[in-house]
């Protein structure tokens, strides 16, 4: 039977200190559920991301069958069941486990995984056999299911995009090997690849037994002392200890398409949609200007051709407004999914890999058909890079509207990504770096965030143009 919960624990960047085990373990699953306004809340977890088109379209059917039938990406690529019914019970869990994502009731919140998206797709190692395994690991484990849902796993292929995450447990690829990182420190611990996926969980059994005394969630969360013997005892079974510092900043795939090379076309091809004008929210629908975007169909200017299509690609690459997908562009995702290469990967950074293969054409029309449905399909627009929490009317505790906010404030794509939050838990707020903008009762404070590392503060009253600059400024800062 699934349960409602009680409210999440603030977030650890807002509380000023370490999460710790005051209570219980309020992360939202699919067996125990979420109050919210808007009804309750499940959080499905998908390791790695990865979809099969049967199983993207089972979540479909939970969304539609039990909650509001739309379908928002988590910033660990999970997806997230909203406007749920408490008469849901039994039915929804069923359903998941039906299709294969609810392998073990015991472990359905420790399954916190996620892996680079373009694994094997862009001349980088392939990470699905690596991913099934530890996955399969974790829920063989009886004292995995006691890992709280905020532990992260990590599977990095190399390029450092998902190491920049700040998981608890990460592999790194590296050749004939992986490097083992234990929380967010800058020493890592050659093992063979064969033998990652059980080194990260007996890490992830490690850290459970240092933290019996101090009560922490997560790594960083351990006293120094005993962070620092855990990476010891990690260490002293593992490999040779080598300096790798952490990448500071975690970069999502851009949107368009991918080669084995690496090449990256981003303009769509015959189908292209114009994405909105910066500043104004033209991309949205009049129905929900601001607060939902997903636009009407453009058609491009016959004076303003798109240039030609690649030869081939590997992948397709689209973010999610405010990773708000309504049921529409699911299934149009799906349908993409299951005429070419039959997977989805959801990102980190609420966005969509669709692997291929795909001849130019293809990619160029399937890119049309996404733009047009509202998802973004080039770096370039307005939206890439833009975050917000739920925000008003869906959660109590939010000061504002925020996801009506960021789109009244949308301007040039920024070099770093923004996030808006309607209160100081920062609800899904990005890692690495960022700028962060939390709803007060005065107006708003926007502020500079790396990693642990914030800038101080400043303050914009309540001026919607004023805010807007602000942003654009601070996400145009340098290096």
């Amino acid at each position: 039977m699934l349960a409602a919960m009680p409210d999440s624990a603030p977030s650890p960047l807002s509380a000023g200190g370490p999460a710790l085990r005051d209570g219980g373990d309020a992360c939202p699953g699919t067996l125990r559920l979420h109050r919210a306004d808007d009804g309750a809340l499940a959080r499905v977890r998908v390791p790695g991301g990865v979809l099969s088109a049967d199983r993207a379209e089972a979540l479909l059917a939970a969304a539609g069958r039990f909650g509001d039938g739309e379908l928002h990406l988590t910033s660990r690529g999970n997806v997230q069941l909203r406007g749920l019914g408490a008469e849901c019970g039994g039915g929804l869990a069923e359903l998941l486990a039906g299709a294969g994502l609810l392998p073990s009731a015991a472990h359905e919140r420790a399954r916190n995984i996620v892996a680079s998206p373009l694994a094997g797709l862009d001349g980088s190692p392939a990470l699905g056999e690596r991913l099934a395994e530890l996955d399969a690991l974790v829920c063989a484990s009886a004292a995995a299911a006691s890992l709280s849902g905020r532990f992260l796993f990590a599977l990095d292929d190399g390029r450092g995009d998902v190491d920049a995450l700040g998981a608890d447990v990460t592999l790194i690829a590296d050749g004939d090997a992986f490097l083992l990182r234990i929380g967010p420190g800058d020493e890592v611990f050659r093992i063979p690849a064969a033998e990652g996926p059980r080194a990260a969980l007996r890490a992830a059994e490690a850290f459970l037994r240092a933290a019996r005394d101090s009560g922490a969630w997560r790594v960083k969360d351990l006293p120094d002392p005993v962070r620092s013997e855990l990476v010891r005892a990690v260490g002293a079974t593992a490999g040779p200890a080598e300096h790798r510092p952490r990448p500071r900043t975690a970069k999502a795939p851009e949107p368009g398409t991918h080669g084995p090379g690496g090449t990256v076309e981003t303009t769509p091809g015959p189908g292209y949609v114009p994405e909105a004008t910066p500043g104004s929210t033209d991309a949205l629908p009049d129905a929900h200007r601001h607060a939902n975007p997903h636009g009407p169909a453009h058609t491009a200017a016959p004076d303003n051709p798109p240039p030609d299509p690649p030869a081939s690609a590997a992948a397709l690459a689209v973010d999610v407004p405010l990773g708000r997908l309504t049921p529409d562009q699911w299934r149009l995702l799906t349908a993409t999914a299951r005429r070419y290469g039959g997977e989805l990967r959801l990102t980190p950074w609420r966005g969509i890999v669709v692997p291929g293969p795909f001849t130019g054409a293809e990619a160029a029309d399937a890119l049309g058909a996404l733009a047009a449905a509202g998802l973004i399909t080039s770096p370039d627009s307005p939206w890439t890079g833009v975050g917000a929490c739920i925000g008003r009317p869906g959660c109590a505790k939010s000061l504002a509207d925020v996801r009506a906010e960021a789109g009244a404030a949308l301007g040039p794509a920024g070099r770093l990504p923004v996030y808006w939050s309607g209160c100081e838990r920062r609800c899904g707020h990005p890692h690495g770096e960022w700028i962060d903008v939390v709803a007060t009762p005065d107006g708003h404070r926007i502020s500079y965030v790396r990693g642990e590392r914030r800038d101080p503060p400043a303050t914009v009253r309540d001026d919607p143009a004023a805010l807007a600059a602000a942003v654009a400024a601070a996400r145009a800062r340098a290096l």
